[in-house]
């Protein structure tokens, strides 16, 4: 008897990790993700109004470009590509805002947490990432998700989040927009963290 609840066990124990393990294409959110990552000069009212108005000039002239882009290499070429043009442009609005506050732009690998936003969860984990720093870069940070283009919607009443949304293959969806999230989504995060 011992011998059969043992094998059913073992058997049932395979089962549920074999179900619960992320696999590669679960894996394949960080690699598909491009997040934009704004750190303000500091956490005065001032800056950080500065910031998010930073924000949604950047939004505005460099996010459309990426709606008619499939992957996530090609979203990180492209801001590559345009990466001076991209510091330029945010140095141009800090002189046009009034402040003498240099802005440095570079596209970087972080580690973010859990993150969750109106119809979907991104896990923590390592994400390549448009960092535009504002000064001293000493305030609170905002972040969202460039490419997909679901932070358009922040400067714009005409962005499609849920168009953009949809560039995620479909394993990557489900684990994303909550009916995945559960005990995969942690051992997911475990995983990442591990390797990181």
């Amino acid at each position: 008897m011992n011998k059969i609840l043992l094998y059913s066990l073992t058997v049932l124990l395979t089962a549920l990790v074999i179900a619960l393990v992320p696999t590669e294409a679960d894996g394949a959110v960080y690699e598909d993700t491009v997040r934009l990552h704004i750190l303000a000069n500091s956490d005065s009212e001032e800056d950080q109004a500065l910031k998010l108005r930073l924000r949604d000039d950047v939004l505005l002239e460099f996010s459309t470009e990426l709606s008619d882009i499939d992957t996530a290499d090609t979203a990180r070429d492209v801001i590559l590509a345009r990466l001076d043009d991209i510091e330029s442009f945010a140095n141009e609005k800090m002189s046009e805002y009034g402040y003498g506050y240099e802005v440095t732009a570079s596209l970087t690998t972080e580690w973010y947490d859990t993150r969750s936003y109106e119809s979907f969860t991104l896990p923590r984990g390592n994400y390549t990432s448009l960092k535009l720093v504002i000064g001293e870069g000493e305030g609170k940070n905002w972040w969202c998700v460039m490419f997909p283009p679901l932070c358009l919607d922040m400067a714009t009443e005409k962005a499609e989040a849920d168009d953009a949304i949809k560039k995620y293959n479909s394993n990557e969806f489900v684990l994303i927009s909550g009916n995945g999230y559960k005990a995969k989504f942690k051992i997911l995060e475990l995983v990442s963290s591990v390797f990181s």
